[in-house]
């Protein structure tokens, strides 16, 4: 029985603004782009890491929605250490593109999320599906939560979502993940808030880091 007073459910709000670009209209030329940047930018080891990724997605296309995220968490999760903003990138916070995340062969949660999320994207899942989602992860019975990041799928909006996470490899829904507390969700065109005012039709226009990638990912997608 999933435990509606941690408010995983919020509700769904009206369209918002369009995407600044549609991961999943992304044809091989755009992916030929990416990994050539790769090439020119961080030489031929990330730029072989880079395709090993682009050689995954096609084989994502006949997958149902579970299985596709069974295969992007555990990719990333394999080939990604976690470590902290300030020994990686010396800032207290970064948000990394997926290509940069690619780079350093590692990254803190946010990352993690980020890569999954726009490989998802560009193997078709709708993004109506998908939501970054801030929570407070609860690591020891007594200890203070900290702030933690996870993705999580909503086969429909008003579903109990599965998450998808670095610290914990298996996907569960939201009701088996007793040490998160959900505190606000967002992806391209929406951000959810718990309480009366559940969502924004604009989540670049109140996180800046979000807006900053997006336009780093764009970028990378299309020079």
């Amino acid at each position: 029985m999933m435990n509606t007073s941690r408010s995983w459910v919020w509700k769904w709000g009206r369209a918002g603004v369009m995407c600044l670009f549609v991961f999943g209209g992304f044809a091989a030329p755009h992916l030929d782009k990416l990994q050539q940047l790769a090439l020119s930018r961080y030489g031929e080891d990330v730029a072989k890491s880079v395709g090993e990724w682009r050689n995954m997605l096609p084989t994502l296309g006949g997958l149902d929605d579970v299985e596709k995220l069974e295969r992007v968490n555990s990719f990333f999760n394999r080939r990604i250490r976690w470590v902290d903003d300030r020994e990686l990138w010396q800032q207290d916070d970064y948000w990394a593109s997926l290509l940069e995340t690619m780079a350093k062969g590692a990254g803190d949660c946010e990352d993690f999320v980020i890569a999954k999320y726009v490989s998802l994207l560009i193997a078709g899942m709708p993004e109506s599906k998908l939501r970054l989602t801030y929570v407070r992860l609860q690591q020891q019975a007594n200890a203070e939560p900290v702030a933690h990041m996870i993705l999580a799928y909503y086969p429909n909006p008003v579903a109990e979502p599965l998450i998808l996470d670095n610290v914990d490899g298996e996907i569960k829904p939201a009701s088996r993940r007793t040490d998160l507390s959900p505190v606000y969700s967002f992806n391209a065109t929406h951000l959810w808030f718990r309480g009366p005012h559940a969502y924004s039709a604009d989540p670049t226009a109140r996180i800046s880091r979000w807006r900053d990638v997006l336009a780093r990912l764009q970028a990378e997608f299309t020079l």
